[in-house]
């Protein structure tokens, strides 16, 4: 049998095979995929200036090539631990634009592909091969990662750069031993690294964005970044940050505190927004992280009374308990705390933001694809979308994302101009069950 198998909550599966749902007929509207999230982290090699797209499949054969490490290493830790959760990571090195190390050898220079410590530890050789030929020999760490063999006379133009370095000219190749290269440095890490890194970041798709630092100027940037995204463009994209619950509002997750991994690593309450920045992004519309295990996790790293989880919750805190050698997520929140206007003590839930945010990416998807510019606005125009948006909102209610759906809770009407779409739209978000509250009569 294919290795591929089971149900869907989204077209979104990787392995060849059949994915079969049992539903009633149904318009062609579909829920959009999630699990996207971003980070700005500071690396030792890699990509510069560019968000890099990393796909959670790839990395463990991608590592090495494009952060200069293995998949394991300590270097790329945030890497790994937002990855257990999403499935789809845009990286972005904040401490770009340092040196590149380089080094002559046999009579040619030799450069690092990236800036970076990491290319401190890279070494050439050039081995002689005949009495013509020599062997151009790239190591990594001491492990050969290229070799290339060419003419000593002439042989240097027919070099090819290759993942960790790039050659330079000479008229004769002469055979060296293996020369490290040196000069290699990372770049500074300062607000403007950081508002760069925002800039390219605004021009992708993404679920949830995190920075795993302390700085509160760069933690006020990603804020009015994510604010404005939500507000202004219509992108109900989530933000999360450590210790800022001033950001009151239902698109940011305020983390509180960390945990320790089961091989000792000790993860603080800055670094763990990672992990939840992937798990946030990876969460369905119709899934809760309350009580979720932190992967890999055996404890927190600071453990507070009964009365401060429950001001930690109070005040919209986003933080881990440790029970029984797990560390779990105890409640799913963001850090909205003032209520009115339309918005209620619900709306602190996650889970009940992404079926709203979830909700408003679907409609707008759908309208731009299959209405924006195609569409009369006619009765019949109109009939279409809004059998589009009941199709869609009962998928909704179909992974108990939303209850008590009727087609009449939805109107589609002409606007005030002839461009223009008007739509009502009622939806009862659903909850996870969190708090049991039992009488027992015992007779």
């Amino acid at each position: 049998m294919p290795m591929g198998g089971g149900t869907f909550t989204v077209q979104n599966k990787i392995l060849p095979g059949s994915y079969i749902n049992f539903v009633g007929y149904a318009n062609a509207a579909t829920l959009g995929a999630r699990g996207t999230a971003a980070l700005p982290l500071e690396l030792d090699w890699g990509p510069e200036g560019q968000i890099y797209t990393l796909e959670a499949g790839e990395f463990n054969q991608t590592a090495l090539e494009v952060f200069g490490h293995d998949a394991t290493a300590a270097e790329l830790l945030l890497i790994r631990e937002a990855l257990k959760r999403c499935s789809t990571l845009l990286v972005y090195r904040v401490n770009a634009g340092g040196s590149k190390a380089g080094a002559t050898v046999g009579g040619m220079t030799v450069t690092a592909r990236w800036g970076g410590t990491r290319g401190n530890d890279i070494k050439v050789a050039l081995l002689a091969n005949g009495s013509s030929d020599v062997d151009v020999v790239t190591y990594l760490d001491g492990a050969e990662t290229d070799r290339q063999t060419v003419a000593k006379s002439g042989g240097a133009a027919d070099l090819k750069a290759n993942d960790f370095v790039s050659f330079g000219t000479a008229e004769t190749l002469t055979a060296a031993a293996a020369t490290a290269l040196t000069g290699g440095t990372n770049g500074t890490v300062n607000t403007a690294a950081y508002t760069a890194w925002l800039t390219a970041l605004e021009v992708e798709s993404f679920n949830a964005v995190g920075y795993p630092g302390t700085d509160a100027a760069v933690k006020a940037l990603v804020d009015a970044f994510v604010k404005r995204l939500r507000d202004e463009d219509g992108r109900k994209v989530v933000g999360v940050l450590y210790q800022y619950t001033t950001a009151d509002s239902i698109g940011m997750l305020s983390v509180k505190n960390g945990v320790k991994l089961a091989d000792g690593t000790v993860l603080t309450g800055d670094k763990a927004v990672a992990w939840v920045t992937g798990a946030t992004a990876g969460a369905e519309v119709n899934e809760s992280l309350t009580n979720t295990a932190y992967d890999g996790a055996v404890d927190v790293d600071v453990k507070y009374t009964k009365g401060q989880y429950e001001a930690a919750i109070q005040a919209g805190e986003f933080v881990f308990y440790a029970d029984s050698g797990k560390a779990r997520v105890l409640s799913d929140i963001n850090t909205r705390t003032t209520f009115g206007g339309g918005v209620s003590e619900d709306w602190t839930s996650n889970r009940v933001v992404r079926v709203m945010d979830g909700w408003a990416n679907d409609v707008a998807r759908i309208f731009g694809e299959r209405y924006l510019g195609t569409q009369t606005n006619s009765d019949t125009g109109r009939a279409l979308f809004k059998a589009d948006l009941v199709a869609l909102a009962k998928e909704y209610e179909g992974i108990d994302a939303i209850s008590g759906f009727v087609p009449d809770d939805i109107t589609v009407l002409q606007g005030s101009g002839k461009r223009d779409v008007s739509v009502s739209c009622a939806l009862t978000p659903n909850d996870s069950m969190e708090k049991l509250y039992m009488t027992v009569t015992v007779n």
